[in-house]
């Protein structure tokens, strides 16, 4: 047996940030594009424009910048705002599962 949890961060109720978005947010920024996160994520475009938007209305902060036109097109990039939710997330979400390993094990085993 082992433990498993999904941990996800509430403003009034409401999820502004989880494990799946933090995901999509690291996925755009790999990729460098909504639409291209979006395909990694195995979503529709739809839906993760819907989900920055939800986050970015919970945390009242601008999470992406999207650049338009060129030659090269456009683009998007997360502000470095959203780059700290991504590392301070990850890192609470990993101490969070360390801890919930090490008490599993001090009740279980």
């Amino acid at each position: 047996m082992n433990p498993k949890f999904n941990l996800w961060i509430e403003v009034d109720q409401q999820v502004a940030l989880s494990v799946w978005r933090v995901k999509l947010l690291e996925a755009i920024a790999v990729t460098g594009s909504i639409s291209a996160g979006a395909e990694k994520m195995g979503v529709p475009y739809r839906i993760a424009w819907q989900k920055i938007h939800e986050m970015e209305e919970r945390l009242g902060e601008k999470l992406v910048e999207t650049q338009t036109g060129g030659k090269e097109g456009g683009g998007t990039t997360l502000t470095p705002l959203a780059l700290a939710y991504v590392t301070k997330f990850n890192q609470f979400n990993q101490e969070a599962q360390n801890y919930l390993l090490s008490l599993y094990q001090d009740i279980f085993c």
